[in-house]
């Protein structure tokens, strides 16, 4: 993607949960971000079978897990220990999930979001995105595979053991607590106070923009407008990641991609996956927003030549902000 931080790593992932433990929300999620740009399997493999663990308690609640220790299982085994009480999953659900980790040598929980009431929502259900073998499995797809055809508060488990150290071998308990759709398309009340110097921006049926560039000829400080103001959940500092929509050109009017083109969305990791521009320009800005950024070469690429984008460029992107977590 264009608007990628040159010094993105996988492991900018792990700012989302406490630091020198790997949780379940990190171990989640770092599945969703490898899913990202992953093609559906070409053929499901049956996952083995999760044996010992149990789960007691009302739906929707974190749940009382048993199991004798030291807990040996296959890697990827899972099972459903709870069936959950409320609506059944849809492809294209986004899946609030409540993740507690357990160490398989003593018992002992090692992490949980159910405490600070902060579930993972990186995980959009796709039921045909399955397993091609037990050991290649991601998280994302072990969950889509053993979900399918269940309910929201659902419980299942999965035994992770794939090294030698404890903190490789866990037994894995979610509960998907809530589900919602992303939007298509920036969607809330247009703005009209828009400086009339800036670039002109124009949107179709679809939502897809296009821009005049009206003249403009850049800024040395990042300009984010919004041309639209959605009224959904706030990008913070403690936001993970936003999922969009975007179009990148350059001052002469040159576009330099878009994932309009490409018929997709964009999650962008906001601390350290994408430049600064966007970073800083997001923040504060709600879902259901279209925002125009004006990036300076500071707060972009600087003076490296990017693919299309010579060095010193200032960028201009059109974000519409369809999800958060």
């Amino acid at each position: 993607m264009a608007m990628h931080s040159t010094s993105s790593s996988i492991v900018t992932v792990l700012t989302r949960a406490a630091a020198a433990v790997c949780t379940a929300a990190m171990c989640i999620s770092l599945a969703a971000c490898d899913g990202d740009d992953a093609k559906t399997s070409a053929g499901s493999q049956k996952l083995p079978q999760l044996t010992g663990v149990t789960a007691k308690g009302t739906p929707g609640k974190k749940p009382e897990i048993s199991f004798k220790t030291p807990l040996s299982v296959e890697n990827n085994a899972t099972a459903i220990l709870q069936e959950g009480d409320g609506e059944t999953l849809k492809n294209g659900d986004r899946l609030c999930m409540q993740l507690t980790q357990y160490s398989l040598k003593t018992g002992e929980e090692v992490a949980t979001t159910w405490d600070t009431n902060v579930p993972d929502c990186s995980l959009v259900f796709n039921e045909s995105d399955e397993p091609g073998s037990t050991e290649s499995a991601t998280l994302a797809q072990i969950a889509n595979s053993t979900l399918k055809g269940k309910k929201i508060n659902t419980t299942f488990g999965v035994g992770i053991n794939d090294g030698s150290g404890d903190n490789q071998n866990y037994l894995l308990v979610a509960t998907p607590v809530s589900q919602s759709k992303d939007l298509e398309k920036a969607e809330g009340k247009k703005v009209k106070d828009v400086p009339a110097d800036l670039p002109k921006v124009t949107t179709a049926a679809d939502g897809k923009p296009s821009i005049d560039m009206n003249g403009y000829k850049g800024s040395d400080k990042l300009v984010a407008q919004t041309l639209i103001e959605g009224n959904g959940p706030e990008i913070t500092d403690d936001t993970y990641a936003a999922v969009v929509k975007y179009t990148g050109w350059l001052l002469d009017g040159k576009q330099f991609d878009s994932s309009w083109d490409r018929n997709d969305t964009f999650t962008a990791t906001l601390n350290g996956g994408v430049i600064q521009g966007w970073t800083e320009g997001l923040r504060g800005k709600k879902v259901g927003s279209q925002v125009l950024l004006v990036v300076p070469p500071d707060l972009g690429y600087g003076d490296k030549e990017q693919g299309e984008i010579p060095a010193n460029s200032t960028l201009v992107f059109v974000v519409d902000i369809l999800a958060k977590y």
